[in-house]
C-alpha cells in the first residue's frame, strides 16, 4: 500500500502543478519561448540556405573565371609560340639572304680581283715584250728605219695588249 500512495501523491501533485501553470499562464510562456526559438531556427536556416546559394553562385562564377583564364593563357602560349616561329623562320630567311648578298659579293671581289690581276699580268707582259722587242731591235736595226719601226711596234703592242 504504500507503494501505491507514493504513486498516488505523486500523480496528485503532478495534477496540481499542471493546474498551477494553467492558472498562471505558464503554458502560453512556454509557447511563445517555443515559437520564438522555432522562428529564430527557421530564420537561421533560411540564412544559411541563402548563403548556401550565394557560395554556389560565387564558385560558379570563380570556376568561369577560372576556365576563361586557361583559355586565355593557352591563346597566349599558343600566339607566342606562332610568333617565336614566324620570328625564327624570319631570322632564316634574312640569314639566307645575307650569307646569298655576302657570297655574290665575295665572288664579285674575286671576279674583278681576276679581271685586275690579268690586266696587270697583261701589262707587265706587253712591258716586257715592248722592252725585249726594243732590245732585239736596237741591236738588230739602225739607224732613223729602226726608231721609226720601234715607236710604231711599241705602239701596236700596247694598244693590242692594254
Amino acid at each position: 500500500m504504500f507503494g501505491l500512495q507514493a504513486e498516488f501523491w505523486v500523480a496528485v501533485s503532478f495534477l496540481i502543478l499542471m493546474g498551477v501553470f494553467g492558472y498562471f499562464g505558464i503554458h502560453r510562456t512556454v509557447l511563445k519561448a517555443l515559437d520564438s526559438r522555432r522562428d529564430r531556427i527557421k530564420a537561421e536556416l533560411d540564412d544559411a540556405r541563402r548563403l548556401k546559394d550565394e557560395a554556389q553562385k560565387l564558385l560558379a562564377e570563380y570556376r568561369a573565371r577560372r576556365e576563361t583564364a586557361v583559355r586565355e593563357a593557352d591563346e597566349i602560349v599558343a600566339n607566342a609560340k606562332a610568333e617565336a616561329e614566324r620570328i625564327a623562320a624570319e631570322a632564316k630567311t634574312k640569314m639566307d639572304d645575307f650569307v646569298t648578298r655576302r657570297t655574290k659579293s665575295a665572288e664579285s671581289k674575286i671576279a674583278m680581283a681576276e679581271a685586275q690581276a690579268m690586266a696587270d699580268v697583261r701589262a707587265a707582259a706587253a712591258d716586257a715584250a715592248v722592252a725585249a722587242a726594243a732590245m732585239v731591235m736596237s741591236q738588230s736595226v739602225k739607224g732613223s728605219v729602226a726608231d721609226d719601226l720601234m715607236s710604231k711596234g711599241i705602239a701596236d703592242v700596247r694598244a693590242k695588249l692594254n
